[in-house]
């Protein structure tokens, strides 16, 4: 129950986040939005570590997944950031649709996972053919938002690599301790980031700016980073994958009616499409069964004694 719970909210949490995202990075500019809510967001989570009286792991295994981790929020999420300021909002989670194929491909490398049928290959192309309709569209939004899309595809391929590898390091860390780890790694570089490429403290902070750096950190980062990482620690990778199928249609009608942003008819083919793909890509094997293997024959069995 407390996972299924867990996995709900993380769920409304990744429908509106990239809204906020996008928001946080207006004015001040992305590098202070992102900066500004890791760094929040860790000084949430120290207090939570020391309410909860636990103390950070040092093992060989708990640091492998700190530099998972950090590596997550860092590079994963400095993508989204930079590439937000280029496409609508909701196009984020549409792209991020993707993870599950991308999840699916290095857990079969990695986690030696049951491999690809021909209908997870049917969906590899139906998602990658909604991708080409995102990327046809895109000149309508304005000249850089191929590179939007490219930033933010490139931080769908680090998330689904980042799970995939704390599920092959199998610390089997507390939710906290592999945030608030990762966060400690993560925020100096964010900060050496934002010092050496901007450096300068924004004289306007919109109030929705404030706002959403706010929920971004407190929320999202303290108590979204942990139900995530909770969850990934409880369900298969690509289980805790079919988030993204739900996160999409949430995050496009909330940019669209929150923040007016267009849907137009490739927008809505495309995400069709990815959506579809995953729904093929999910639950395929339930109505296309692969042959089953017959028993062992008995004279290959050991004897009895």
């Amino acid at each position: 129950m407390r996972v299924a719970l867990a996995f709900c909210f993380v769920i409304v949490l990744w429908s509106t986040t990239p809204l906020a995202i996008k928001w946080s990075g207006e004015g001040p500019g992305y590098l202070f939005g992102a900066a500004s809510r890791m760094t929040l967001g860790l000084a949430c989570m120290l207090p939570v570590l020391l309410i909860m009286r636990r103390k950070l792991p040092i093992t060989k295994k708990a640091w492998l997944t700190y530099i998972a981790v950090a590596t997550q929020i860092y590079g994963a999420m400095l993508a989204v950031y930079w590439g937000a300021q280029y496409i609508p909002s909701g196009w984020i989670s549409v792209i991020f649709g993707l993870t599950p194929f991308m999840t699916a491909l290095m857990a079969a490398v990695w986690l030696h996972e049951p491999g690809f049928g021909w209908y997870k290959i049917l969906s590899d192309v139906a998602g990658f053919d909604g991708l080409l309709v995102l990327f046809g569209s895109a000149h309508a939004v304005g000249k850089q938002s191929v590179w939007g899309i490219a930033a933010v595809l490139l931080a769908a391929f680090i998330q689904a690599a980042v799970s995939v590898w704390i599920k092959r390091i199998d610390a089997r860390l507390p939710a906290v301790c592999q945030v608030s780890g990762g966060l400690l790694l993560a925020v100096p570089v964010y900060l050496l980031t934002w010092l050496l490429l901007d450096g300068s403290w924004p004289e306007q902070r919109p109030l929705p700016n404030i706002l959403s750096i706010a929920y971004l950190g407190i929320v999202a980062t303290t108590i979204g980073f942990a139900l995530y990482y909770y969850v990934l620690t409880h369900l298969p990778a690509t289980q805790v994958a079919l988030i993204t199928l739900v996160t999409p249609v949430l995050s496009l009608a909330l940019g669209h009616l929150v923040n007016d942003e267009p849907l137009s008819e490739k927008v809505l083919l495309g995400t069709l499409l990815i959506l579809g793909a995953l729904l093929l890509h999910q639950f395929g094997a339930r109505f296309f069964p692969g042959p089953r293997q017959k028993p062992p024959a008995a004279s290959h069995r050991s004897g009895s004694v």
